[in-house]
């Protein structure tokens, strides 16, 4: 469910709270054109005036939260100016806050294509073996969409209701396509509509589009493997060579300046965190350069 990030208010309470800064959304909303593409794509059913007046009024609540929290602890601290500094601190977070959520329908959108594209190969394979075996095509949409193919069911779905509600298929599915984030499920879909509005063999239709997701696949899989090479190479560089040599020339350091045992491992304790941290932050840029048509 679409959450704004930092917000404690659920989104439908927020959109009526914040209907006093809609001016303030309108007036911001022409600094961000991509927004309603966004909006629309992950699926949230605000215009971007109401998004932008929505994250102006939850970042002043994090301000507010942020700015009491810093002055009580620099207060007890005993920092001079501890209200300037507060203060400063507090608007370069709210403002990077500002930011990231207005960027989120982005990321959201992008976790969507991830969860489409994973089972679009499979439901699509489905999909021809149901076509072999003489399924009707809205048969097959029923059957996809109780597959558990994640956010391919998901869109299936969708279109299924709008069908059971009197809407053609070739609309619906050209609809499905138009909105859709992915790239290679709105290729799959328009290919199926032209296959529909054409006549032809719906089997050797889909079976076109299994081979060009497959061939595809292999290319993102190349690219993929040329990427963990340098990357392989980071990770030997930043957690095992340079936390051996740290260590060496840390004892080496200790002996000479006789630091004191708490410097000492105040240092140790140090390279271990670096160590940690570029560690989880490798496995994240493995997870996130991982081809998307790869699957789970």
């Amino acid at each position: 469910m679409f959450k704004i990030p930092y917000s404690i208010l659920p989104i439908k309470t927020l959109k009526s709270v914040s209907n006093s800064f809609l001016g303030i959304g309108e007036s911001l909303e022409g600094v961000f054109p991509f927004l309603k593409l966004h909006l629309k794509q992950a699926e949230v059913d605000v215009s971007p005036k109401e998004y932008l007046s929505m994250c102006f009024l939850s970042s002043i609540f994090f301000f507010i939260f942020l700015l009491c929290f810093l002055m009580f602890i620099l207060l007890l601290a005993g920092v001079e100016k501890f209200f300037l500094f507060g203060l400063g601190m507090t608007l370069i977070v709210s403002f990077f806050v500002f930011l990231q959520q207005l960027t989120y329908p982005k990321i959201y959108s992008g976790k969507r294509v991830k969860n489409i594209e994973r089972n679009l190969l499979g439901a699509l394979q489905d999909i021809m073996i149901q076509l072999n075996s003489g399924v009707p095509l809205f048969d097959i949409m029923v059957n996809i969409s109780r597959g558990g193919y994640g956010g391919v069911s998901d869109e299936f779905s969708k279109a299924v209701k709008d069908i059971n509600a009197g809407k053609p298929q070739v609309e619906t599915l050209e609809e499905m396509a138009a909105v859709n984030p992915s790239l290679f499920f709105r290729r799959a879909i328009w290919q199926l509509v032209n296959g529909m509005k054409s006549g032809a063999n719906m089997s050797n239709v889909v079976s076109e589009i299994i081979n060009l997701m497959s061939e595809e696949q292999i290319l993102q899989i190349q690219r993929y493997g040329s990427q963990l090479n340098p990357l392989a190479m980071f990770y030997m560089l930043a957690v095992v060579i340079i936390p051996s040599l740290g260590t060496t020339f840390m004892i080496m350091m200790s002996s000479f300046i006789s630091l004191s045992e708490f410097a000492t491992k105040l240092m140790f304790w140090g390279l271990y965190g670096m160590v940690i941290f570029f560690q989880i932050l490798f496995i994240g840029v493995i997870k996130s350069k991982r081809p998307n048509l790869l699957g789970e």
